[in-house]
């Protein structure tokens, strides 16, 4: 089984030591989940997609975990997050994934975006596992090496136009010529300080 590496026995350790922390809700919250997904090769890789452009969708284009809101037949979020990733990306979590914790739950800072709660899971899968994008909701599944995005040249800052002519700086990560930034950025960076402390 994937877990058997153990890279992914000690992410499974660190995890256990600090239970997520959870968001308080209101009425109107949205819950949502997404999926870090490591394949253990030479280095440990995370999947990551390119979100398809739609004008309804506020991270429309951007590069971004597998997942998305709950539905009402979910039973958890941990199944909404193996449900959004398996229509994504056809990557059956539910049957192949290994469950090694969850990270702290996020909510956008910008006003201006939905009120959602988002909470990550980490999994891990067999070296062999491939991903295939569904193209009405994902452009590009790309497997992304943790030491590419550990890389210090990966560092880096995006300016983004905002409302009143304002322009703003946001820290991002590089990959090629893809760019993580907002709560992609926010999730992945939690998930590496926990990388580093346990040695993976």
């Amino acid at each position: 089984m994937a877990v058997d590496d153990p890279r992914l026995a000690l992410l499974r350790g660190a995890l256990e030591r600090r239970p997520a922390a959870r968001v308080p809700r209101t009425p109107r919250t949205i819950e949502a989940a997404v999926a870090l997904v490591l394949r253990p090769r030479d280095s440990l890789e995370l999947l990551l997609i390119k979100r398809a452009e739609h004008e309804s969708d506020p991270w429309s284009g951007h590069i971004a975990l597998p997942g998305g809101r709950r539905h009402p037949e979910d039973e958890d979020l941990l199944a909404t997050a193996m449900r959004e990733t398996a229509e994504e990306t056809a990557v059956p979590l539910a049957r192949t994934g290994r469950l090694l914790g969850a990270l702290d739950e996020v909510e956008p800072s910008n006003p201006r975006l939905p009120p959602i709660i988002i909470a990550p899971f980490v999994l891990g899968v067999a070296p062999d596992t491939t991903a295939v994008p569904d193209p009405r909701e994902v452009e590009a599944a790309l497997w992304v090496p943790l030491d590419a995005l550990r890389d210090p040249a990966a560092v880096s800052e995006i300016l983004i136009d905002l409302e009143g002519g304002e322009r703003r700086a946001f820290p991002s990560l590089r990959y090629g010529d893809h760019v993580i930034w907002g709560l992609t950025h926010r999730i992945l960076t939690r998930f590496m300080r926990i990388a580093e402390e346990c040695g993976v």
